[in-house]
């Protein structure tokens, strides 16, 4: 019996489809006090005065314990932010409009909005910053190896654009949600609505309010959606649990979408100047980029993995034999930054492919042909480069990136993508092809811990430092557990994010959840079967060398009537069972730990066609493909799936999404009104072609993660077609590429 690699349905849907999942707002309380957040309507001043309405409990900075300030998780580069984090509530001074100054409660969670509309902050106002270059530089570092200058020097062409992203971020369909519970007697925390990194949370929330992290309990919770900017933690997940254990009374939050748009992280505002050198024909021989990174008015949790995230995947898949980045982050009056689906590798990719579309066209030679030219070799896999990202060395493990672009280019050919392209041109119409190679990373470690248990009555359970977010992590551990034990998926039950069931987890993020906790997980599931056949093998009284496991059943080689079930085994383990040896634990489980020092590399080809409405403005994607190599696909469903999410917000990237702010600070898209998305409208069919052609080395499954392959390059995959449509000589220079762009580069190109 085999599950790895079958479509197995998700087990997640049974509950969800019939309206069961558990979110943060489905969570309630008898006598639960509802919070709300008072936020600064300037993006930045001095602190005056906040007024307290008669009858109100108004909480302020000054009624916290004093210094509070959101620490970072990830700290890379050496560079000390401390000078630059987030206070849980203003307390001096206000950096972006939407900063949390106060927080309001009341019974009933109109009151509560009523009673923070009353509350008057005043706020005398100082110069504000959004341009990024004339922002505070929080800080700047350089990556890169090999001799640039050298490399330049001798080149034979060389190629300089200026590329700009924009400042966009995830929309989940659920905002954020919480529920604070407290025991009065113990001071215990019960947290409802926690997500991505429980675990995590739970320390720095134990560590904040100053009580052992084991009387935090942050429960297993369905999120819809996280896209790295859910599961943070925020002011509000201090202010909630932390009211709830002064008060010793429930307290709930939850967001309305008016307070996602300007409170969670947003997310890609960059500034590139980046050039390649090049011989006659067509090599690359170096790489370099200057980039400006716009973190908005702190640093948050993520710290500066963002901008380092850039520049160490920058080079991508390609031969890349000397290259230098340096990278500048600005503080500005804007909302903070943090990760977003393939941070840093969006943003980088886009700006290299286009790039080397640029650098195609000067040189005279073929787009495609110019990164087949360039890519690197499976021969020369595994590649390293010098430099680290994430605490780890940059180690290109497994892959054929010249196979997977000829593959995707022949399924473009065969799915009529070429044939399309030429009809569309001969009718007169502005239309363009786009391809882009891109490099993912997946599975940052440490490590992962999994449990893994099986019942008297035969049926498993699973305890992983994962989370729910939405990408059927439920489905794929089971099937990584039922593949070890030769059980049916059907008998596993997965529970994720619970601290208190599994107290070591690392999350879900970074793509990590099939391949480091799926390892985790398949390596507690084998001890659980080796302790299952050695118990087998003194209730049967053979050696284990003569047991065979199939279909839940341990038996005798050759003698089909002498076995015993899982089920059996588990009674076996109980407390007092003749089976067991001296000081032998009870129980038929195993806790696991998977540690990795290196991540895995997966990578893709991104082809899309456009149509262009040059009296508009109006991009219409008319066909997508998508190719990816994921190492091995425990459940290639869920994959295509990933992969069609992604692509989806790819194109709400490319065209659509955008932050912008005016002169004094202001944000102009506070609303979906002017928060553009795309709808099914926009979006075509979307073409996948999933490869398990280079399973990963680096762990026992082979996986390399499927979360953002179908993101990564669709910046410079649109990018790359409109300029094809418009027959540019230069680059688009920017994304997004509204209406209004789009007009004002035809006019440029005409």
């Amino acid at each position: 019996m085999t599950s790895i690699g079958e479509r197995v349905p998700r087990k997640e849907d049974p509950r969800l489809l019939r309206g069961l999942g558990r979110f943060g707002d489905d969570q309630d309380r008898p006598g639960q006090l509802w919070l709300r957040v008072v936020r600064s309507p300037v993006a930045h001043g001095r602190l005056v005065s906040i007024s307290r309405p008669n009858g109100a409990q108004v909480v302020t900075a000054e009624d916290l314990p004093p210094g509070l300030r959101i620490p970072v998780r990830l700290k890379v580069q050496d560079i000390d932010l401390s000078d630059h984090l987030q206070p849980v509530l203003a307390a001096e001074e206000v950096r972006y409009v939407g900063e949390p100054v106060a927080v309001v409660l009341a019974d009933d969670p109109y009151e509560a909005e009523d009673l923070a509309e009353l509350v008057q902050v005043e706020i005398d106002e100082l110069p504000v910053t959004v341009d990024t270059a004339a922002g505070v530089r929080a800080a700047e570092f350089e990556l890169g190896y090999g001799d640039v200058e050298a490399a330049f020097g001798k080149a034979d062409h060389v190629v300089q654009i200026e590329f700009d992203v924009g400042r966009h971020s995830a929309v989940p369909l659920e905002p954020r949600a919480l529920l604070a519970d407290v025991d009065p007697s113990t001071g215990a925390l019960q947290i409802f609505g926690m997500t991505k990194v429980p675990v995590f949370n739970r320390d720095v929330l134990a560590t904040m309010i100053g009580i052992d992290e084991n009387l935090v309990h942050v429960h297993a919770m369905d999120a819809g959606g996280g896209f790295g900017v859910r599961g943070e933690f925020y002011p509000e997940d201090f202010l909630v649990p932390w009211l709830a254990w002064k008060l010793r009374r429930p307290v709930k939050w939850v967001e309305d979408r008016a307070e996602h748009l300007v409170a969670v992280n947003h997310s890609r505002q960059q500034q590139h100047v980046i050039a390649a050198a090049f011989d006659n024909e067509g090599t690359l021989l170096g790489l370099k980029d200057d980039v400006l990174h716009d973190n908005g008015a702190y640093a948050r949790t993520h710290g500066i993995i963002v901008p380092e995230l850039t520049l160490a995947m920058l080079p991508g898949p390609y031969r890349v034999p000397a290259f230098h980045g340096r990278i500048r982050v600005m503080l500005t009056n804007k909302t903070p930054c943090g990760t977003y689906r393939a941070p840093g590798r969006f943003e980088g990719t886009a700006v290299r492919e286009q790039l080397l579309d640029v650098a195609a066209d000067r040189i005279g030679i073929d787009r495609v042909e110019l990164r087949r030219k360039n890519l690197l070799t499976a021969d020369e896999l595994p590649h390293t480069r010098a430099m680290s990202t994430l605490g780890t060395d940059v180690v290109l493990d497994s892959g054929d990136y010249l196979g997977l672009l000829d593959k995707a280019m022949v399924e473009a050919d065969r799915l009529g993508y070429l044939s399309q392209l030429e009809s569309l041109k001969a009718q007169g119409r502005k239309v363009g092809l786009g391809v882009a190679m891109f490099l993912e990373k997946s599975g940052l470690g440490p490590q992962e811990t999994a449990d893994v248990t099986i019942g008297t009555s035969g049926d498993v359970r699973v305890y992983s430092g994962g989370t729910s977010l939405g990408q059927g992590i439920e489905t794929i551990l089971a099937q990584v557990t039922a593949d070890a034990l030769t059980v049916d998926p059907a008998v596993v039950t997965v529970i994720n994010g619970d601290t208190v069931l599994q107290p070591f987890g690392g999350g879900s993020w970074a793509s990590r959840s099939t391949v480091v906790g799926g390892s985790a997980v398949h390596r507690a599931a084998l001890a659980v079967r080796e302790r299952a056949i050695r118990m087998a093998s003194r209730m049967l009284e053979v050696s284990e060398e003569d047991l065979e496991v199939s279909a839940g059943t341990i038996g005798v080689k050759g003698a089909p009537g002498s076995s015993v079930s899982y089920a059996d085994v588990a009674k076996a383990c109980r407390p007092g069972s003749p089976y067991l040896q001296p000081d032998e634990p009870a129980g038929l489980s195993a806790r696991r730990r998977f540690e990795v020092e290196h991540m895995t590399y997966p990578y893709g080809v991104h082809v899309t066609l456009v149509d262009v409405d040059t009296g508009t403005g109006r991009v219409k994607v008319l066909r997508y493909l998508v190719a990816y190599e994921v190492g091995r696909a425990i459940n290639p469903t869920l994959v295509e799936g990933q992969l069609l999410g992604g692509v989806a917000q790819g194109v709400g990237g490319a065209l659509l999404e955008e932050f912008r702010y005016d002169e004094a600070g202001q944000p102009q898209a506070v609303t979906f009104m002017d928060y553009l998305m795309p709808t099914a409208a926009e979006l075509p069919q979307i073409d996948i072609l999933v490869a398990q052609d280079a399973p990963a080395p680096g762990n026992p499954l082979g996986v390399k993660g499927a979360g953002e392959g179908g993101l990564t390059a669709a910046g410079g995959a649109i990018a790359g077609a409109i300029r094809d449509a418009l027959g540019l000589t230069g680059p688009v220079g920017r994304l997004p590429m509204t209406a209004e762009r789009v007009r004002g580069l035809d006019k440029e190109g005409k």
